[in-house]
């Protein structure tokens, strides 16, 4: 018998998989969400979603192997701290569909049959204050991260970028879409970061 998923599983899914479907009332449409450095997500929104009472969103589908989670969204402004979570989102997906942004609350989930509190799922990301420096390391070695793509992602990627880490894994931008490289143990520090860098062949220096 396949063990149930944990919570973990679930953040990890959650993180590795950041486009889906947004359904607000009955109406259906995709959307590209990012993961903010308190767990909660961003997204470029429509006025009708921020409306809506009866909000759910589907990552990366609405098939019963993906991530099904009931969602609150409050609207938010392109300005002070705000402005940050919204550049991130573009930062990983590129111009935004919509005007208008939204901070959306995860109130419960269910992954792989399993129902989870969506305060559990909201985790923050203790890699948020060193991720800048590693992203500048690597990104300046495009080589060495092209390679860390061919072998992590089994992909050639021309121009990639790394635009994220957290404790499951690496986010990777090419020219459409972001790709997923999942850590091989979790990470929990920057030095957790650099030792699972250089396991993967990856010159990187200690801090």
């Amino acid at each position: 018998m396949q063990d149930e998923p944990t919570i973990d599983d679930a953040i990890a899914f959650l993180r590795a998989n950041l486009c889906g479907t947004i359904r607000f009332e009955s109406d259906f449409l995709p959307i590209k969400v990012v993961v903010d450095q308190d767990g909660k997500l961003i997204a470029s929104v429509m006025v009708a979603m921020l409306q809506s009472f009866d909000t759910s969103l589907y990552l990366p589908d609405e098939n019963d192997s993906g991530l099904h989670l009931g969602v609150s969204l409050e609207e938010i402004q392109y300005k002070g701290d705000d402005a940050r979570c919204c550049d991130r989102w573009q930062i990983y997906h590129g111009e935004p569909p919509d005007v208008r942004w939204a901070r959306i609350s995860i109130d419960a989930a269910r992954f792989a049959g399993v129902f989870f509190d969506g305060d559990a799922l909201m985790t923050g990301n203790p890699l948020a204050s060193c991720a800048n420096s590693v992203l500048r390391e690597m990104n300046a070695n495009k080589p060495a991260l092209r390679r860390f793509c061919a072998e992590g992602a089994s992909m050639e990627i021309e121009d990639p970028v790394l635009v994220g880490i957290d404790p499951y894994g690496f986010d990777i931008r090419r020219v459409f879409d972001i790709i997923r490289i999942e850590s091989e143990d979790l990470l929990e520090s920057e030095a957790d970061v650099r030792e699972e860098l250089r396991r993967r062949g990856f010159s990187i220096s200690d801090r």
